[in-house]
């Protein structure tokens, strides 16, 4: 009794504030009808949605964002991580100009992204021009809008993953790389026989974590773009929120939300199983 009578707070808000807008974004997603002032249960609204030519716009961009940012995102974290395992004064001071991109906020990255990207007067049209190339309109043009949201996002999140890559490497026992070393086993195979296999629970903590990035940060989108040019840079939460705060077609919206929620979680799941079997643990 006195354990149910510790536990119950948590347990009102854990329903409050996760288990009850589950419920009823599943039940907004099935209310039809609403604009007719005739409310039934259906389907209608998914049909609508996977009829929908920006909603498979703004899934097929964020498939290319998710991976244009998280596979170089990690990438260079862990590429930064092995360069800089060692703890002296130089290795601190480059983890810090590392990881300082992770202390601004996105917004104000995203602001800082906006004023170095400008066409003509931005910092990188004018070192562009000393090499004799003309204005490049980086966020006004389809075909390169989106790269230069993914860049803004690597840039951000590298610092981030490093931190987790660089913990994952302090439990590498060094005895069975020195082992590894005097056998003859190359920096290469090194890493690919023995520190890889033993990052396995890092990277079976960081790419969910990344995979959940992709589909959450949208911020620099509305700083930087609003979704444009021409649904350019148009992602999936940035789609639900036009719907439900713009357009006020919350079943849509609601819809949208379940379907990106279940491919997140069937993905997160995959790449649990498929990283669990070749994960190590130490006893």
């Amino acid at each position: 009794m006195a354990a149910a009578v510790l536990l119950a707070p948590s347990l009102v808000f854990l329903v409050s504030f996760t288990y009850w807008p589950v419920l009823r974004v599943i039940g907004e997603s099935l209310l039809v009808g609403r604009f007719a002032g005739q409310v039934a249960i259906g389907i209608d609204n998914y049909r609508r949605l996977f009829a929908d030519a920006h909603f498979a716009q703004a899934a097929w961009n964020n498939i290319i964002y998710a991976v244009g940012t998280i596979g170089p995102s990690l990438l260079l974290g862990l590429v930064l991580a092995l360069a800089l395992r060692e703890t002296n004064r130089l290795n601190g001071s480059l983890r810090t100009l590392v990881v300082m991109p992770l202390m601004i906020p996105l917004v104000a990255a995203a602001a800082l992204f906006s004023f170095i990207l400008l066409p003509g007067e931005g910092l990188l049209d004018f070192y562009l021009s000393r090499f004799g190339l003309g204005m490049v309109n980086w966020l006004g043009d389809p075909d390169l809008a989106l790269g230069s949201v993914i860049a803004l996002t690597v840039w951000k999140n590298t610092g981030y993953y490093m931190l987790f890559f660089i913990a994952g490497l302090a439990g590498v026992p060094q005895d069975v790389v020195d082992a590894a070393r005097i056998d003859g086993a190359g920096a290469f195979r090194r890493l690919r026989s023995i520190i890889l296999p033993l990052l396995g629970p890092t990277f079976g903590f960081v790419v969910p974590i990344a995979m959940v990035n992709a589909l959450t940060q949208i911020d620099h989108v509305v700083t930087m773009t609003q979704g444009g040019p021409s649904d350019a840079t148009n992602l999936l939460l940035y789609y639900i929120y036009q719907q439900a705060a713009q357009n006020y077609d919350f079943g849509l919206a609601s819809a949208a939300t379940v379907i990106s929620v279940a491919a997140l979680l069937t993905l997160s799941l995959i790449s649990f199983r498929a990283l669990d079997r070749g994960i190590h643990y130490e006893s």
